[in-house]
């Protein structure tokens, strides 16, 4: 069975230090997630700023039902720090361009979840390829229920954010396709 932990990043993705390292700095677990896309880092971005308007997974559970937006959002790119990100997290520092990192908020989805804070991070590999890297801090209790808990979540969070990631992805290449 594949690692549920790490699917789709380099060992020096893995290894690069991003935003989210410096708010949790001694995580519970660490979770990476990505993705290269055929398009311009901006547009990339752009697309990624759209977590502000829906969370781009499967929206039968993480979207009560609604579809994602297939096309951009007017002003979900002005960002400002404390925003909703995909309803359950904030918005708690980004680089136009670069990188969003978003916390989980106080409440039922931490409680249900426990602490959690990723990173987006937007890189240009290539004129016109583009590689979106998520890094996933987990805080938390220590303790075996804690980290078998901890276990199992990766599973469900590979299947959401893998598919996050690669809607992402068509829709942004779609965009650059279209001149966008």
């Amino acid at each position: 069975m594949p690692d549920p932990t790490r699917w789709g990043v380099s060992d020096a993705e893995a290894a690069r230090h991003l935003p989210c390292d410096d708010l949790v700095p001694h995580p519970r677990a660490t979770w990476l997630r990505g993705v290269t896309v055929r398009a311009p880092a901006p547009t990339v971005y752009r697309w990624l700023c759209q977590l502000r308007v829906a969370p781009y997974s499967y929206d039968l559970l993480d979207n009560p039902g609604r579809r994602s937006p297939r096309t951009l959002t007017p002003g979900a790119e002005r960002l400002a720090v404390g925003q909703r990100v995909m309803t359950i997290f904030e918005l708690v520092s980004f680089a136009p361009g670069e990188h969003l990192t978003v916390r989980m908020r106080r409440g039922a989805g931490q409680r249900a979840f426990g602490e959690f804070t990723l990173t987006y991070d937007v890189r240009e590999t290539a004129p016109g390829t583009t590689r979106l890297v998520c890094k996933l801090l987990l805080g938390g209790a220590p303790g075996a229920l804690h980290e078998a808990r901890r276990r199992a979540l990766a599973r469900g969070d590979l299947l959401m954010m893998r598919k996050q990631l690669l809607t992402l992805r068509h829709l942004a290449e779609g965009s650059a396709r279209a001149g966008g």
